[in-house]
């Protein structure tokens, strides 16, 4: 019999690139979405034999941010999260042979809003407002399940850079366009990961069963929001960016239905304990990550 994962909420751009990646290695992969061709949230039944005997679940499941933060999509935010994890770990509870490894999605944006210096697991601060609330208390949920024969851990992940998904291709847009200059002031710090240090963290994570708890999961070099406009310019042979001032960006977010809080936060994150443990990334650096994403 093929090993199993289960990725739940694996219907987006992070998800099939793991499932992917995942049956490339070899693994049965079953997702758990609202599509009728998958496992379905509302069949708790199914869900428990799904992940009897799994290798590793894997949770992202969550209504995208990239929206407007009106009371309904707040609460969709927080529900999404925080009920599927309470589900999961209900499910996990049922099963006779459990997951050996959970491995659970969380958020950098759990950190303050930081231009002073970097946030790791150690020292970092969490913050305040909507965002931060929803990753507290989906963190909380997660590990208030006291698991005996399953690992758990929750990746705070930085923004996931990839080719064809997530938020390269609205910065290629802004770039085309004329528009790609810094946004705001340029100060915010941009953390961030490619999407293939992302599959290659959760296989360290899997093979070092020693590891568990909270894992920042970001490269180790974030960069200033201006770098970050530059190597797009740079590398799409764009000489030209206008800047977007602050006052654009809200007028912008507002047609688009979006935050300006997705570009402005400051989100300085540092993979403390990943770098400790011996963790090698692919993709240390932004301008080697977008030289790869942006080719061809």
């Amino acid at each position: 019999m093929k090993p199993k994962i289960v990725i739940a909420g694996g219907t987006g751009f992070t998800g099939k690139y793991l499932s992917e990646k995942f049956a490339a290695l070899g693994y049965d992969t079953i997702i758990i979405s609202r599509q009728a061709h998958h496992v379905q949230w509302d069949k708790p039944a199914a869900i428990i034999a799904a992940l009897e005997n799994a290798a590793m679940l894997i949770n992202l499941a969550g209504k995208s941010v990239d929206c407007r933060y009106n009371e309904q999509n707040k609460k969709e935010i927080y529900d999404s999260r925080i009920n599927t994890t309470q589900q999961l770990g209900e499910a996990v509870l049922q099963c006779k042979n459990p997951p050996a490894l959970w491995i659970n999605s969380s958020t950098a944006t759990i950190y303050r809003h930081a231009e002073d210096r970097p946030m790791t697991e150690s020292t970092g601060e969490i913050g305040k407002g909507f965002s931060v609330n929803v990753a507290v208390n989906w963190e909380k949920t997660f590990f208030a399940f006291q698991l005996q024969a399953t690992r758990q851990v929750a990746l705070r992940m930085a923004i996931v850079l990839g080719k064809g998904g997530g938020v390269v291709p609205p910065i290629k847009n802004l770039v085309r366009f004329g528009a790609g200059g810094k946004q705001g002031s340029g100060k915010q710090k941009f953390s961030w990961l490619h999407i293939d240090d992302l599959f290659g963290i959760i296989i360290f994570i899997q093979q070092h069963k020693e590891l568990n708890g909270v894992f920042n999961t970001c490269a180790p070099n974030p960069v200033h929001n201006t770098t970050l406009m530059r190597l797009f310019r740079q590398l799409m042979k764009m000489p030209v960016g206008l800047p977007m001032p602050v006052w654009l960006l809200k007028m912008g977010a507002v047609l688009i239905k979006t935050e300006t809080e997705l570009v402005l936060k400051s989100r300085w994150v540092i993979p403390e304990r990943l770098q400790q443990y011996g963790y090698q990334f692919k993709y240390p650096l932004l301008e080697d990550a977008l030289k790869d994403i942006l080719k061809g």
